[in-house]
């Protein structure tokens, strides 16, 4: 874990810091009991950078997760944004964070920012670790409480690149949703969302 974690921010800002080097994904879709995993999603962007993954079955859109993000003073800003259907709620998020180019040799600074917390509730559980197999930032967050039932948009990363080279960002989410009705599947939505930092190289 680095020592020196994005001087140019506050650091009481952080609820954690760790280095980022990569990651091996896989993909599929699978169901297990009551619980449906949703590992194919379509990617949206615009024009302005921001991505979003869109989580669908045959009943339409169960979640969406998408980040935008901009580069200041060599820290990339990556707001994020988890809306899923009503009458679910989110779980647990999982996201693993790196930079592909330098995955291992110059792994980049990772930063989760604060508040992470609804307006009458205790923050969430937060952990943020290296594992011990392959590469990789992975930060976890549960015990939601009122957020749970939100669209989340007060979550933001904060990233450090340790080499010019490295302009990929790579986040793979894993998203848990828990549905209100009886007869409604848990889902479980797997995806990997790639943003690009051209203007790193000006």
């Amino acid at each position: 874990m680095s020592r020196g974690v994005i001087s140019t921010v506050n650091r009481r800002e952080y609820l954690a810091a760790a280095c980022s080097t990569g990651v091996i994904a896989t993909a599929g879709c699978s169901a297990i009991g009551d619980e449906q995993t949703l590992s194919d999603p379509t990617v949206h962007g615009d024009s302005s950078g921001r991505k979003t993954l869109v989580f669908t079955t045959t009943d339409g859109d169960i979640g969406k997760f998408g980040a935008s993000s901009y580069v200041s003073s060599g820290v990339i800003d990556v707001p994020i944004e988890i809306w899923h259907r009503e009458g679910t709620a989110v779980k647990a998020i999982k996201l693993r964070v790196w930079m592909p180019e330098v995955a291992r040799e110059s792994p980049a600074e990772v930063a989760l920012t604060s508040p992470v917390e609804g307006d009458s509730s205790s923050p969430p559980s937060v952990a943020l670790y290296t594992p011990d197999r392959g590469p990789g930032t992975v930060i976890e967050i549960s015990d939601l409480d009122d957020l749970a039932d939100e669209t989340i948009s007060i979550l933001k990363l904060l990233v450090k690149p340790t080499a010019e080279t490295a302009t990929t960002l790579t986040i793979h989410a894993t998203i848990g949703l828990t549905s209100s009705g009886i007869l409604e599947d848990d889902y479980a939505l797997d995806g990997d969302l790639q943003l690009t930092y051209s203007e790193r190289n000006n």
